[in-house]
């Protein structure tokens, strides 16, 4: 299948993996990036203090946000766009040149609102706005690589990819406590920025070499309009999935303290280790989903079964193993968070459901109501971590588990519904 000027995409139907490749390669994926994000705080947490480890949690939270928020949909838009047939090539050219631009300027935007609100060492520093810029625009790229990928049938790429990023990171902050005890904010953000541009620039290569993609960006609003039409509606949905965990160590760092965020954020980025199992698993379920909708009903069930298995064995791993794990941080990280992280672990079996109920919503482009529990859902998230923060990480969380769990109950309830119905129209 090819495109104007020589940008060329081969059939992506030739090169497909299964479903369920695709979901454990992604999972591998991000287990690889999860542990070698959690050596990387390690090696942080022994080479500062806990303010510049909780400056840095910040601000990488920060840029996961400026992620999240200038994707703009573009991953969704081209899984729904390549289910449909549409040209792989014309797609991704208008995606990638999108979310380069919007990464961009939230990353300037942010900068510029940071240093004007709450200044600090690390926000007025040259080497800080470089690495947040750029840690920023690619951060965005892999997510709309990661998606790409999927709807090409080769999520399992993404195992190679983030192995590389997160060992990088990892190496370049072990060299930095090896070589000066007591580094700053600014110089911890350079390190994990590295980390996630190899991990850009793998999967470029990647995405040449297994479908042969060459890119040629294109800016025009006749390419661009379609695609922010069709994705927006969803990257919303995605927001309201995501902005929870990372306003929250914003929060904890800008209206409780900046020990209070890195206190919370280690036990937080474990547990994430366990919910990004349903959370990869619906994306494929959506894209699959999209491709063949005939067989939505037992693709969410499938999946849903595939998140609590490989989920609830991450999550058992982490309940059991919370204290040994933190310490590896200090002993105040394991003794302030321990109990934090086995309630957030407890949490996977209802995230799964949500992210079931949101694949199938996805699909099914039903995004308005999913929008709507998302936000009601994510507001009342925060305000019960905040509410109780006082009391330390592991009131936190378990204000955090009660929360979610309830409104795992609604929606799974509404799940099973649609689904039923489903079934019946197919019959």
């Amino acid at each position: 299948m090819s495109a104007e000027r020589g940008t060329t995409v081969r059939d992506g139907s030739t090169v497909r993996h299964s479903a369920l490749r695709s979901s454990l390669g992604l999972i591998v994926g991000k287990a690889a990036q999860t542990g070698a994000g959690f050596a990387f705080w390690v090696v942080a947490a022994r080479a500062t203090s806990d303010r510049e480890v909780g400056l840095t949690m910040a601000a990488v939270a920060a840029v996961m946000i400026c992620t999240q928020l200038a994707v703009l949909g573009a991953g969704s838009a081209v899984i729904v766009a390549v289910g449909r047939g549409e040209p792989p090539a014309r797609v991704l050219d208008a995606a990638f040149a999108i979310v380069g631009v919007a990464g961009t300027v939230l990353a300037l935007g942010y900068l510029v609102l940071q240093s004007a609100v709450t200044p600090d060492t690390a926000s007025l520093s040259v080497l800080f706005w470089l690495t947040f810029l750029v840690a920023a625009v690619t951060g965005t790229l892999v997510i709309v690589l990661d998606q790409a990928l999927v709807a090409l049938g080769r999520g399992s790429s993404a195992s190679l990819r983030y192995a590389l990023g997160g060992g990088v990171s990892l190496g370049a902050a072990a060299l930095v406590s090896w070589g000066a005890h007591g580094a700053s904010a600014d110089v911890l953000m350079a390190c994990w920025t590295l980390g996630t541009t190899v991990a850009c620039v793998v999967g470029a290569v990647q995405l040449r070499r297994l479908v042969g993609y060459r890119p040629r960006l294109s800016l025009r609003p006749a390419r661009g309009r379609p695609l922010l039409a069709v994705g927006l509606p969803y990257q919303l949905l995605t927001l309201t999935e995501r902005a929870p965990g990372l306003v929250l160590p914003l929060l904890l760092a800008h209206m409780v303290a900046p020990e209070a965020a890195a206190y919370w954020y280690p036990a937080w980025m474990m547990a994430w280790a366990a919910y990004s199992a349903p959370m990869l698993m619906g994306i494929v379920q959506f894209s699959e989903g999209v491709r063949d909708p005939a067989r939505l009903v037992s693709t969410t069930w499938a999946s849903l079964r595939w998140s609590l298995v490989v989920g609830g064995l991450a999550a058992a791993v982490l309940v059991l193993l919370a204290h040994p794990l933190l310490s590896l941080l200090g002993e105040r990280y394991a003794d302030a968070s321990a109990g934090a992280l086995r309630w957030l672990a407890a949490g996977l079996v209802p995230y799964a459901v949500l992210q079931a109920y949101n694949a199938v919503c996805r699909a099914l482009g039903r995004y308005t109501e999913a929008i709507v529990v998302g936000v009601m859902l994510g507001v009342a998230l925060c305000a019960a971590a905040l509410w109780t923060a006082d009391r330390g990480p592991s009131a936190m969380a378990l204000a955090w588990l009660v929360v979610l769990s309830i409104g795992a109950a609604a929606v799974g309830l509404r799940l099973v519904a649609v689904l039923r119905r489903l079934r019946k129209d197919a019959r």
